[in-house]
């Protein structure tokens, strides 16, 4: 692997980032910091514990969890997909560069922003209730395997998507939506038992529960399951990549 040239598209994206800091850090991080502070006192007052754990607490890992997805699927999309717009994924394309090269660099900076903006969100929430992190080595594999797979997952998006209204089509139509509905708010364990049966096709439901169940030994679903279900996503999300660079899949369009 040409480590040079992954380090170049790497520190190309790292840049960007940080000369949109605003936008890329600071806004995810206020957006948090308000659904915690509504949600923590509207629902709160009314929820004293979940699971013996007090309600703002509980919240703290579903919120990491709707913004690291959201945020990872956004930098990979716009990250591979902007090339494109402005013609330069033709010098990328020409270029002594492979395409594992190419993934690794452009996943690995977008996955880098959302680990970066969950440790930020993480020591926001520390701010308004104290934290406690039971398994802090599961809590970091999951934060790091959840921000490469919808890294993954938004390269695809991106090289799919031929405008920009389409980079948001997935992350606002469907991912956030399940998010939503996938636990980040409450425990399933709360619903009714034909609508915990339907939430576990919810994929989010693995995710948010096993990184949970790091802070707080709470889990709707068995934490091998979330992460088997983690690693499943992540190897479908590697599969469609190699097989786009395979068939050349919109990468010239």
């Amino acid at each position: 692997m040409n480590l040079h040239a992954v380090l170049a598209i790497y520190r190309f994206e790292m840049a960007r980032t940080f000369r949109t800091l605003v936008q890329s850090i600071v806004s995810p991080v206020v957006s948090t910091s308000l659904y915690f502070i509504v949600f923590g006192s509207a629902i709160g007052s009314r929820i004293p514990e979940v699971g013996g754990v007090s309600y703002g607490a509980f919240l703290v890992p579903g919120l990491v969890m709707l913004s690291l997805l959201t945020q990872s699927i956004s930098n990979a999309s716009f990250g591979i997909y902007f090339p494109k717009f402005t013609g330069t994924i033709y010098e990328l394309l020409s270029a002594p560069v492979s395409t594992l090269e190419i993934v690794v660099a452009y996943v690995g900076a977008a996955a880098t922003k959302s680990v970066i903006l969950g440790v930020t969100i993480l020591a926001t929430a520390a701010l308004f209730v104290p934290l406690k992190i039971l398994h802090p080595g599961f809590m970091v594999l999951f934060l790091v395997l959840t921000a490469l797979t919808f890294s993954l997952l938004g390269f695809i998006i991106g090289i799919w998507a031929d405008g920009f209204e389409k980079l948001q089509f997935i992350p606002t139509l469907i991912v956030t939506p399940l998010t939503f509905l996938g636990g980040s708010f409450y425990s399933i364990e709360m619903l009714p038992p034909f609508w915990q049966k339907v939430t576990l096709f919810n994929p989010v439901v693995y995710l948010v529960s096993g990184f949970r169940w790091s802070f707080y030994g709470l889990s709707d679903v068995p934490v091998g399951l979330s992460l088997g279900v983690t690693l499943l996503f992540m190897a479908l999300c590697l599969a469609a990549v190699g097989w786009i660079f395979k068939t050349g899949y919109r990468l010239k369009s």
